[in-house]
């Protein structure tokens, strides 16, 4: 090997740079959709109609929410597009941005208070998000619809995808109707293990066309690429239907942030599964990668779990101006320097 050469070198840097543009215009229409559509399902609710949590499609002839999901939709085929180009394990956690765009764009237009540690939160996401970026892998591990076929055929990313099979059962028959409108999580962990699946689906199709389109095969006479095609549409609209009933439930400034942790980790263990990404990565890399994530997840969580508090910088410990006491008399006692003194 030549010196200064390292594995990355084998990796189009042009496509990792066009990845990970999309990557970050879909967190911008995505991060907007999920406050439009909360719009639409907010005025439903206002009008009458049956909410979507309680099984209610009116929602189905709001303009506003199809404004929401046409947004979504575009946010969706950058994504889409994004795989194509760079690792899922890159791209994924790039949806932290879509978390502070809701959570800023649900402060100005659905009254949801963003306060200090909010903002601070917003902070540590996009430097997480930073993170990631720096370290996440250069370079694919699948670069053809053949390599892919044989990887979906081993065992371990089969007794993954049955988990997924059980989960998703168990979530629409039991645990659903029974702890769905009192337990974020429930829904949630559908849409997050559908959606694990649905990323490595679309994963497999943005090679398949990609293969395709440079004119090195013609993947549209193999069956593996319809199956894929067929079951990214199912798995889309379980997550849309789910996380429907999610938002109409539960604050938007929750379901975001819970929704993109679950999911996050959900698709980098499928993509460790399947892909293998991370095989060629350096120590320090994975390293930072993680720490990256971890980032990320610490600022999500200052961002939500702080945000029914009036909290703001004047009350950190950042302001070195001495508390007087509320008494008038001990006040003057206090600034005359006998205060202390005679509470000593």
């Amino acid at each position: 090997m030549d010196v200064g050469k390292t594995p990355h070198n084998n990796y189009n840097s042009h496509s990792f740079a066009i990845g990970l543009c999309l990557a970050i215009c879909s967190s911008f229409f995505i991060g907007t959709s999920f406050i439009i559509k909360k719009i639409g399902l907010r005025r439903l609710t206002n009008l009458g109609y049956a909410r979507a949590g309680a099984g209610g499609f009116r929602y189905l002839r709001e303009w506003i929410w199809w404004l929401g999901l046409i947004i979504m939709g575009i946010g969706e085929a950058f994504n889409f597009i994004a795989y194509a180009f760079a690792p899922a394990s890159l791209v994924t956690p790039l949806g932290a941005l879509s978390v502070l765009i809701s959570s800023i764009l649900a402060s100005k237009f659905l009254n949801e208070k963003l306060n200090f540690l909010g903002k601070l939160g917003c902070f540590l996401c996009v430097i997480g998000s930073t993170i990631i970026v720096i370290h996440s892998p250069k370079q694919e591990e699948i670069e053809t619809l053949a390599e892919l076929q044989i990887k979906l055929q081993e065992p371990l990313f089969i007794a993954y995808l049955i988990l997924i099979v059980f989960t998703f059962f168990g979530v629409v028959f039991y645990l659903g109707p029974k702890y769905g409108n009192s337990n974020i999580v429930v829904y949630l962990l559908l849409c997050s293990a559908v959606g694990s699946l649905t990323v490595v689906f679309c994963k497999g199709l943005g090679v398949s066309l990609r293969e395709t389109f440079s004119g090195a095969t013609n993947d549209f006479n193999n069956w593996v690429l319809w199956f894929l095609l067929i079951a990214t549409v199912f798995c889309i609209m379980m997550q849309m239907n789910y996380l429907n009933k999610s938002l109409d439930i539960f604050n938007t400034s929750i379901v975001t942030p819970v929704y993109y942790v679950m999911f996050t980790t959900l698709v980098i263990i499928a993509s460790a599964i399947l892909f293998k990404e991370w095989q060629n990565m350096g120590y320090n890399d994975i390293l930072g990668n993680i720490c990256g994530f971890v980032v990320v997840i610490i600022g999500i969580l200052l961002l939500n779990a702080f945000k029914d508090m009036d909290i703001s910088f004047k009350d950190s410990s950042f302001n070195f101006k001495p508390k007087l006491p509320n008494n008038i008399e001990n006040r003057t006692e206090f600034v005359y320097g006998t205060y202390n003194n005679r509470n000593a």
